[in-house]
Protein backbone atom coordinates (compact mmCIF):
# COMPACT_ATOMS: atom_id res chain seq x y z
CA UNK A 1 0.00 0.00 0.00
CA UNK A 2 1.29 3.41 -0.92
CA UNK A 3 1.45 5.47 2.24
CA UNK A 4 0.18 9.04 2.15
CA UNK A 5 2.73 11.83 2.43
CA UNK A 6 3.38 13.15 5.94
CA UNK A 7 4.25 16.70 4.88
CA UNK A 8 2.74 19.50 6.92
CA UNK A 9 -0.16 21.47 5.43
CA UNK A 10 -2.62 23.73 7.22
CA UNK A 11 -0.88 23.02 10.53
CA UNK A 12 -1.73 19.29 10.60
CA UNK A 13 0.15 16.35 9.12
CA UNK A 14 -1.38 14.42 6.30
CA UNK A 15 -2.73 11.50 8.26
CA UNK A 16 -5.31 8.74 8.63
CA UNK A 17 -7.38 8.49 11.80
CA UNK A 18 -9.45 5.38 12.48
CA UNK A 19 -12.49 6.03 14.68
CA UNK A 20 -13.55 2.96 16.62
CA UNK A 21 -15.33 2.36 19.90
CA UNK A 22 -16.14 0.05 22.76
CA UNK A 23 -19.44 -0.91 21.12
CA UNK A 24 -21.97 0.13 18.52
CA UNK A 25 -24.06 3.22 19.27
CA UNK A 26 -21.43 4.94 21.41
CA UNK A 27 -21.19 8.15 19.39
CA UNK A 28 -18.60 7.32 16.73
CA UNK A 29 -20.53 8.95 13.90
CA UNK A 30 -21.38 12.05 15.92
CA UNK A 31 -17.75 12.56 16.88
CA UNK A 32 -16.42 11.78 13.40
CA UNK A 33 -18.84 14.25 11.79
CA UNK A 34 -18.16 17.04 14.27
CA UNK A 35 -14.41 16.49 14.18
CA UNK A 36 -14.45 16.59 10.36
CA UNK A 37 -16.45 19.83 10.37
CA UNK A 38 -14.11 21.30 12.97
CA UNK A 39 -10.96 20.38 11.06
CA UNK A 40 -12.40 21.89 7.89
CA UNK A 41 -13.32 25.06 9.77
CA UNK A 42 -9.69 25.28 10.92
CA UNK A 43 -8.55 25.15 7.29
CA UNK A 44 -7.58 21.48 7.15
CA UNK A 45 -8.61 19.60 4.00
CA UNK A 46 -10.24 16.74 5.91
CA UNK A 47 -12.91 14.22 4.94
CA UNK A 48 -14.56 11.27 6.63
CA UNK A 49 -15.32 7.78 5.34
CA UNK A 50 -17.58 4.99 6.56
CA UNK A 51 -16.53 2.24 4.16
CA UNK A 52 -19.11 -0.29 5.34
CA UNK A 53 -22.68 0.27 6.53
CA UNK A 54 -25.43 -2.23 7.27
CA UNK A 55 -29.06 -1.61 8.13
CA UNK A 56 -29.16 1.81 6.46
CA UNK A 57 -26.86 4.63 5.41
CA UNK A 58 -27.75 7.31 7.96
CA UNK A 59 -24.21 7.31 9.37
CA UNK A 60 -22.68 7.63 5.92
CA UNK A 61 -25.07 10.45 5.03
CA UNK A 62 -24.07 12.35 8.18
CA UNK A 63 -20.40 12.06 7.22
CA UNK A 64 -21.16 13.00 3.62
CA UNK A 65 -22.77 16.20 4.88
CA UNK A 66 -19.82 16.91 7.18
CA UNK A 67 -17.43 16.61 4.24
CA UNK A 68 -18.95 19.66 2.60
CA UNK A 69 -19.11 18.12 -0.85
CA UNK A 70 -15.57 16.80 -0.83
CA UNK A 71 -16.71 13.27 -1.71
CA UNK A 72 -19.75 11.66 -3.26
CA UNK A 73 -21.88 9.51 -0.95
CA UNK A 74 -20.72 6.34 -2.71
CA UNK A 75 -17.11 7.38 -2.07
CA UNK A 76 -17.85 7.94 1.61
CA UNK A 77 -19.63 4.59 1.80
CA UNK A 78 -18.89 2.19 -1.08
CA UNK A 79 -20.33 -0.92 0.63
CA UNK A 80 -23.82 -0.84 2.16
CA UNK A 81 -26.23 -3.63 3.01
CA UNK A 82 -29.85 -3.81 4.10
CA UNK A 83 -29.66 -6.24 7.04
CA UNK A 84 -29.01 -4.52 10.42
CA UNK A 85 -26.26 -6.94 11.41
CA UNK A 86 -22.49 -7.17 11.24
CA UNK A 87 -21.47 -6.14 7.70
CA UNK A 88 -19.96 -9.54 6.97
CA UNK A 89 -23.31 -11.25 7.69
CA UNK A 90 -25.33 -8.57 5.91
CA UNK A 91 -23.14 -8.97 2.82
CA UNK A 92 -23.54 -12.74 2.84
CA UNK A 93 -27.32 -12.35 3.02
CA UNK A 94 -27.12 -10.46 -0.27
CA UNK A 95 -24.70 -12.92 -1.84
CA UNK A 96 -21.89 -10.41 -1.70
CA UNK A 97 -18.48 -10.29 -0.09
CA UNK A 98 -15.98 -7.60 0.86
CA UNK A 99 -12.24 -8.14 1.22
CA UNK A 100 -9.71 -6.21 3.27
CA UNK A 101 -7.71 -5.45 0.13
CA UNK A 102 -10.71 -3.78 -1.50
CA UNK A 103 -11.42 -1.53 1.48
CA UNK A 104 -7.76 -0.62 1.94
CA UNK A 105 -7.41 0.24 -1.75
CA UNK A 106 -10.40 2.56 -1.61
CA UNK A 107 -9.36 4.31 1.60
CA UNK A 108 -5.75 4.62 0.42
CA UNK A 109 -6.85 6.28 -2.81
CA UNK A 110 -8.80 8.85 -0.78
CA UNK A 111 -5.80 9.60 1.45
CA UNK A 112 -3.86 10.72 -1.60
CA UNK A 113 -6.43 13.46 -2.27
CA UNK A 114 -6.85 14.95 1.20
CA UNK A 115 -4.72 16.19 4.04
CA UNK A 116 -6.50 14.18 6.71
CA UNK A 117 -8.91 11.27 6.37
CA UNK A 118 -11.07 9.99 9.23
CA UNK A 119 -12.23 6.42 8.71
CA UNK A 120 -15.14 5.32 10.89
CA UNK A 121 -15.42 1.62 11.60
CA UNK A 122 -18.62 -0.35 12.14
CA UNK A 123 -19.36 -1.59 15.65
CA UNK A 124 -16.53 -2.15 18.10
CA UNK A 125 -12.85 -2.79 17.42
CA UNK A 126 -13.19 -6.55 16.94
CA UNK A 127 -16.52 -6.48 15.12
CA UNK A 128 -16.17 -8.38 11.82
CA UNK A 129 -16.42 -6.22 8.71
CA UNK A 130 -15.84 -8.58 5.79
CA UNK A 131 -14.50 -11.99 4.92
CA UNK A 132 -11.61 -12.66 7.27
CA UNK A 133 -11.11 -9.15 8.65
CA UNK A 134 -12.40 -6.83 11.36
CA UNK A 135 -11.96 -3.20 12.36
CA UNK A 136 -8.59 -3.87 13.96
CA UNK A 137 -7.27 -5.44 10.75
CA UNK A 138 -8.40 -2.43 8.74
CA UNK A 139 -6.92 0.01 11.25
CA UNK A 140 -3.57 -1.77 11.10
CA UNK A 141 -3.57 -2.05 7.31
CA UNK A 142 -4.16 1.69 7.01
CA UNK A 143 -1.42 2.46 9.56
CA UNK A 144 -3.93 4.78 11.14
CA UNK A 145 -4.00 6.59 14.46
CA UNK A 146 -6.65 4.90 16.66
CA UNK A 147 -9.33 7.22 18.02
CA UNK A 148 -11.33 5.28 20.59
CA UNK A 149 -14.81 6.51 21.53
CA UNK A 150 -15.93 5.47 25.03
CA UNK A 151 -19.18 6.45 26.78
CA UNK A 152 -18.16 8.12 30.04
CA UNK A 153 -20.10 6.08 32.57
CA UNK A 154 -19.67 3.22 35.03
CA UNK A 155 -17.68 0.50 33.26
CA UNK A 156 -15.82 2.86 30.93
CA UNK A 157 -12.39 2.12 32.39
CA UNK A 158 -12.75 -1.62 31.90
CA UNK A 159 -14.16 -1.21 28.39
CA UNK A 160 -11.46 1.21 27.31
CA UNK A 161 -8.68 -1.00 28.69
CA UNK A 162 -10.07 -4.07 26.94
CA UNK A 163 -10.01 -2.28 23.60
CA UNK A 164 -6.58 -0.76 24.20
CA UNK A 165 -5.28 -4.20 25.19
CA UNK A 166 -6.52 -5.60 21.88
CA UNK A 167 -4.31 -3.16 19.98
CA UNK A 168 -0.67 -3.93 19.14
CA UNK A 169 1.72 -2.13 21.50
CA UNK A 170 2.84 0.52 18.97
CA UNK A 171 -0.79 1.45 18.28
CA UNK A 172 -1.61 1.57 22.00
CA UNK A 173 0.98 4.33 22.36
CA UNK A 174 -0.56 6.32 19.51
CA UNK A 175 -4.17 5.88 20.61
CA UNK A 176 -6.41 8.79 21.62
CA UNK A 177 -9.32 7.95 23.92
CA UNK A 178 -12.35 10.26 23.80
CA UNK A 179 -14.54 9.89 26.88
CA UNK A 180 -17.99 11.07 25.81
CA UNK A 181 -20.16 12.37 28.66
CA UNK A 182 -23.69 11.01 28.85
CA UNK A 183 -26.83 13.08 29.34
CA UNK A 184 -26.75 12.26 33.07
CA UNK A 185 -23.39 11.81 34.79
CA UNK A 186 -22.96 9.00 37.29
CA UNK A 187 -20.32 9.03 40.03
CA UNK A 188 -17.81 7.07 37.92
CA UNK A 189 -17.97 9.63 35.10
CA UNK A 190 -16.27 12.19 37.33
CA UNK A 191 -13.23 9.98 37.97
CA UNK A 192 -12.90 7.84 34.83
CA UNK A 193 -10.46 10.14 33.03
CA UNK A 194 -8.01 10.38 35.92
CA UNK A 195 -8.23 6.66 36.75
CA UNK A 196 -7.73 5.65 33.14
CA UNK A 197 -4.73 7.96 32.87
CA UNK A 198 -3.28 6.37 35.99
CA UNK A 199 -3.80 2.81 34.73
CA UNK A 200 -2.76 3.49 31.12
CA UNK A 201 0.13 5.96 31.36
CA UNK A 202 1.00 7.54 28.05
CA UNK A 203 -2.45 7.04 26.53
CA UNK A 204 -4.02 10.37 25.60
CA UNK A 205 -7.42 10.92 27.22
CA UNK A 206 -9.78 13.63 25.93
CA UNK A 207 -13.08 14.23 27.77
CA UNK A 208 -15.95 15.43 25.57
CA UNK A 209 -19.01 17.08 27.18
CA UNK A 210 -22.53 15.92 26.40
CA UNK A 211 -23.59 17.67 23.21
CA UNK A 212 -27.05 17.63 21.70
CA UNK A 213 -27.16 17.04 17.96
CA UNK A 214 -27.90 20.22 16.01
CA UNK A 215 -28.35 21.12 12.37
CA UNK A 216 -26.49 24.38 12.96
CA UNK A 217 -23.08 22.84 13.45
CA UNK A 218 -20.98 22.21 16.51
CA UNK A 219 -22.36 23.61 19.80
CA UNK A 220 -20.08 26.31 21.14
CA UNK A 221 -19.20 24.43 24.31
CA UNK A 222 -17.95 21.50 22.24
CA UNK A 223 -15.42 23.53 20.28
CA UNK A 224 -12.85 23.65 23.09
CA UNK A 225 -13.05 19.89 23.57
CA UNK A 226 -12.66 19.28 19.84
CA UNK A 227 -9.66 21.62 19.79
CA UNK A 228 -8.09 19.35 22.40
CA UNK A 229 -8.74 16.25 20.30
CA UNK A 230 -7.15 17.94 17.26
CA UNK A 231 -4.13 18.92 19.34
CA UNK A 232 -3.72 15.34 20.53
CA UNK A 233 -3.96 14.05 16.95
CA UNK A 234 -1.32 16.57 15.88
CA UNK A 235 1.04 15.41 18.60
Amino acid sequence: MKQASQRTAGGIRRNVVFVTGTDTGVGKTMLTAWLTRHLRALGTDAVALKPLCSGGRDDAKALHAANGGGLALDEVNPWHFRLPAAPVLAARREGRGVTLAEVVAHASAVTLRFEMVLVEGAGGLLSPLGEGFDNRDLLMALRATPLLVVPNRLGAVNQARLVLGALPKPLQKRAVVVLVDQRTKDAAARTNASLLSELEPGVLICPLPWLEATANGIPARGVKALDEVVKRLQG
